[in-house]
């Protein structure tokens, strides 16, 4: 596991940022936006050139374009929501950069499997 300093900001929906040493690097990621929904930060995302839509696949990220092995993408940003009653309301909206400078979101729900995500994307996204 690699070291993992929150700094967290509640509100009504358990919003958060942080700072993330990424696979042991001096490579950082630090949140700076906050937005109050998942449409809000799909939006202003795709505002700042985030406009491809991934999804995760067997063992990578996919989009039109193709798909990304754990090591051709980077994950900029992460926005976590939960629901106020409800697990089911949980979301975790990525900003993604691929190595080739493909520029998008993937969101992830309550309940997604991880039975066809290799163990380097899920270390990848749990950031």
């Amino acid at each position: 596991m690699w070291p993992l300093t929150c700094k967290l900001i509640l509100t009504t929906l358990y919003v958060f940022t942080f700072t993330a040493i990424i696979n042991n690097t001096n490579e950082c990621m630090e949140n700076q936006y906050h937005y109050a929904t998942v449409s809000e930060a799909l939006e202003k995302l795709r505002q700042r050139g985030y406009t491809i839509d991934f999804n995760l696949a067997e063992n990578c990220i996919a989009c039109e374009a193709g798909q990304f092995q754990h090591n051709e993408f980077d994950v900029v940003d992460v926005y976590r929501y939960e629901g106020d009653s409800d697990p089911a309301d949980e979301a975790t909206v990525y900003a993604i950069e691929s190595s080739s400078g493909l520029k998008g979101v993937l969101v992830t729900g309550y309940g997604a499997s991880d039975e066809d995500v290799s163990p380097e994307i899920l270390k990848k996204l749990h950031v």
